[in-house]
């Protein structure tokens, strides 16, 4: 996990100045630090706020993107952005589109839990590929879900695994191209060696995972992908399949923001920890760590 404090040496590779220079800049008291037993340790957000504070630039107004929280949905993430008051505005279209965004100025973070399907991992390489302008993109972890299928109460198909499900020609429920949910699925699909193109579906996809429940509480759908968590609040069976991580890009620049540090600031207190332990499949013990930050 990345620690929230930095030594000499840690402040040293980040700001990547030799550890000589670090010492001049605490002895004229010019960089933010701390002694704690005689061992400086440099508070790492100060740091940042402290680099972006000494930028030069006398080019026309950097643009402030929105105060939109884009990308994948995520239920847990939903209730956080309106108990904690933080005034982001949510956009859930899906990990690609969020990400588009993103890089496009049209939102200040973005959701996403795209799968590389080469390895089965959750690396930063699917936002890092989405925005190659963007020289300080930060990747944060919310949690790790529990995916699988979402089948009516009491199972009464009987379905038992994705490959029963797709041999029996049921109805299937499905996400929009581009979410983290089709990319998923696509994975597991070709892991099984089955047939995209033999699957029933909807008519039309789900946007967000309460969606897709709700085809199936409806009788639209005989099943779909989607985590445990919603299966149970619309009182679905749930059969796992995977465990996925669901992460948060955004600029490092905007990391600072009001609504941003709002929102990461409510997820330390009680209420939140209530709220996601009483969430099915949710583990949030390494919310906050740092994935990825260029």
């Amino acid at each position: 996990m990345t620690s929230e404090f930095m030594t000499t040496g840690e402040v040293a590779d980040y700001l990547r100045l030799k550890e000589r220079k670090v010492y001049e800049l605490v002895r004229e008291r010019a960089i933010p630090c701390a002694r704690v037993t005689g061992k400086l340790l440099f508070p790492r957000r100060q740091i940042d706020a402290w680099v972006s504070g000494a930028v030069e630039y006398d080019g026309p107004a950097l643009p402030t993107p929105p105060p939109v929280l884009a990308g994948s949905h995520d239920p847990l993430l939903e209730w956080a952005v309106r108990a904690s008051g933080c005034g982001l505005a949510l956009l859930a279209e899906g990990s690609r589109d969020g990400l588009g965004r993103l890089a496009a100025g049209q939102a200040v973070m973005s959701g996403l839990h795209l799968i590389d399907r080469t390895d089965g991992t959750y690396g930063p390489k699917p936002a890092t590929e989405a925005l190659p302008g963007v020289p300080d993109l930060v990747v944060i972890q919310w949690a790790w879900r529990d995916q699988g299928l979402m089948v009516a109460r009491g199972n009464p198909l009987e379905i038992s695994t994705l490959a029963n499900a797709v041999a029996s020609g049921h109805r299937m429920a499905r996400r929009q191209p581009g979410s983290g949910s089709d990319v998923l699925l696509a994975y597991l699909m070709e892991r099984e060696g089955l047939d995209p193109s033999a699957l029933p579906v909807a008519p039309s996809p789900a946007l967000t995972e309460t969606d897709l429940a709700a085809l199936i509480v409806d009788g639209k759908a005989d099943y779909g992908l989607g985590i445990g968590a919603v299966a149970r609040q619309f009182g679905l069976d749930f059969l796992p399949l995977h465990r996925e991580r669901f992460d948060l890009a955004l600029r490092r620049r905007d990391y600072f923001e009001a609504a941003v540090q709002a929102l990461l600031a409510f997820t330390r207190v009680p209420d939140f920890t209530a709220r996601a332990a009483g969430l099915d499949g949710y583990d949030i013990a390494n919310l906050g760590q740092v994935i990825y930050n260029r």
